[in-house]
């Protein structure tokens, strides 16, 4: 079942005359499995009596996308071609910008499918192609569990007040999507791929991008490793999910935030193989379905009611902004420049572990996320160099970086979606971190593991 909601036409052009195909433009969604947009243009290629060809396009200098974001996309776009062609669905990759390779295969099309996403520079893709589109042109959201503006038509205050907004929505929306029948398979269709995916660290070693940031070994892209992952996570650590997700040494957690930033597996099968899940309680499912539905889709309403979600004037609220201003002059405990935090050159030894765990590996638990935000606001030498600071890194170094989730979690750091606090120095009255919560859980072993997993990238 594919929701009337998550479907939207975005231009006014006319089917195409003497189509060969309908054109799935592949964005966000870089799945074969559960993806509303492919399915949708299968629905629309048997109904014409014509097969179904995806396009992708690479863009190649993608602001803030380095060799470790590239690999970890394109291990996981190498698994699509194979998958589609086996369901008889024709697919092209180039390198080229998404823009011009849509209008490339838009030509001949009947009509063209895309996926949906709320970052900004992806909506302006969209829109450049649809007022440039010679046939009509449809999106269909299938990286949400609720479509945005069906959850909420404004910006929402706080998790409070979501909720149960989209709570009660959940039966509509948390069902399975069935795979269609392709009808017509491709044949004779274009396959003038310039992206060659059979040596993907070869490929990326060849992109114009941020060399530096190397791919890690911990986590690899695709949706075979995000199924296996979660297979694994679900007959065992999912058990206990609710009262060990704050502890990183419990091993609470499903790291299937990279997955899903990639749109390499679904938010609705993820949810619902929790809800099957054969291990784990109840508290455990409502625990983990707030964080996947509640938390995550409430980040998506920030960036789509907020379209300058990465501005500290804009993202923060107002009464955040004021606090921390009447603070700005407070003496600082410690005081760091961007280049010490970012080598993790801090007195602080859990902080610098933490830090060492994203810089290394992409990834760091949510509790340390927490911890290690925190204290950048309070040890930098105002709110706006603390926020480029957060934001910078988050972006340069977490697999999950430049994510609805990643910008909304930044902006939590300086009071967005939370309310005031007693005030302290420095923070004023956005909530602070001290090292009481590195007391409830075994911060020393967590140092000792950061090392064995930075040291695992070295080898």
């Amino acid at each position: 079942m594919i929701q009337q909601s998550r479907i939207k036409t975005i231009n006014q052009a006319p089917e195409g005359e003497a189509p060969a195909y309908v054109l799935y433009w592949m964005g966000l969604s870089q799945r074969v499995r559960c993806n509303p947009a492919l399915e949708y243009a299968v629905e629309e290629a048997n109904a014409r009596g014509l097969p179904v060809l995806v396009c992708y396009g690479l863009a190649e200098g993608f602001p803030e996308v380095n060799a470790r974001h590239w690999s970890f996309l394109l291990e996981g776009m190498a698994e699509i071609g194979p998958a589609l062609r086996q369901r008889g669905i024709g697919f092209v990759a180039r390198r080229a910008p998404p823009v011009e390779t849509a209008l490339r295969y838009a030509a001949k099309a009947a009509l063209v499918v895309c996926d949906r996403s709320e970052l900004r520079l992806a909506r302006q893709f969209q829109a450049d192609f649809a007022g440039r589109a010679p046939c009509r042109v449809v999106q269909v959201e299938g990286d949400v569990v609720v479509p945005v503006e069906t959850a909420s038509p404004k910006h929402e205050f706080a998790a409070r007040t979501f909720r149960p907004k989209i709570n009660r929505l959940l039966p509509d929306y948390l069902v399975p999507l069935e795979e269609r029948e392709v009808l017509h398979r491709a044949h004779g269709l274009p396959d003038d791929s310039t992206l060659d995916l059979s040596d993907v660290p070869r490929l990326v070693a060849s992109l114009k991008a941020d060399q530096r940031v190397r791919p890690v070994r911990r986590f690899r892209g695709g949706t075979a490793q995000a199924e296996a992952r979660l297979r694994d996570y679900l007959e065992d650590a999912f058990g206990g999910y609710a009262t060990g997700r704050g502890r990183p040494e419990a091993g609470a957690a499903s790291h299937m935030s990279p997955y899903l930033h990639f749109g390499q597996i679904s938010p609705v099968a993820l949810a619902l193989a929790v809800r099957g899940a054969p291990t784990g309680d109840g508290d455990d499912r409502a625990a983990y379905l707030e964080e996947l539905i509640v938390r995550r889709e409430l980040a998506q309403n920030h960036l789509h009611y907020e379209p300058r979600y990465d501005e500290y004037a804009a993202a923060v609220p107002a009464w955040a902004r004021k606090t921390l201003d009447a603070r700005r002059d407070d003496p600082r405990p410690f005081l760091y420049s961007p280049e010490q935090f970012e080598l993790g050159l801090t007195h602080d030894r859990y902080w610098n572990a933490a830090m060492t765990e994203m810089r290394e590996t992409g990834y760091m638990h949510n509790h340390m996320r927490m911890y290690w935000g925190k204290k950048i606001v309070e040890w930098s030498a105002s709110p706006e160099e603390a926020w480029d600071t957060a934001l910078r890194l988050n972006n340069r170094y977490f697999l999950d970086g430049r994510d609805a989730n990643s910008f909304t979690n930044v902006g939590w750091l300086f009071g967005l979606h939370d309310r005031p606090w007693g005030s302290r120095p420095v923070y004023g009255s956005v909530r602070s971190m001290g090292p009481a919560s590195l007391k409830k859980f075994d911060a020393d072993g967590y140092v000792q593991e950061v090392a064995r997993l930075a040291a695992a990238e070295q080898d």
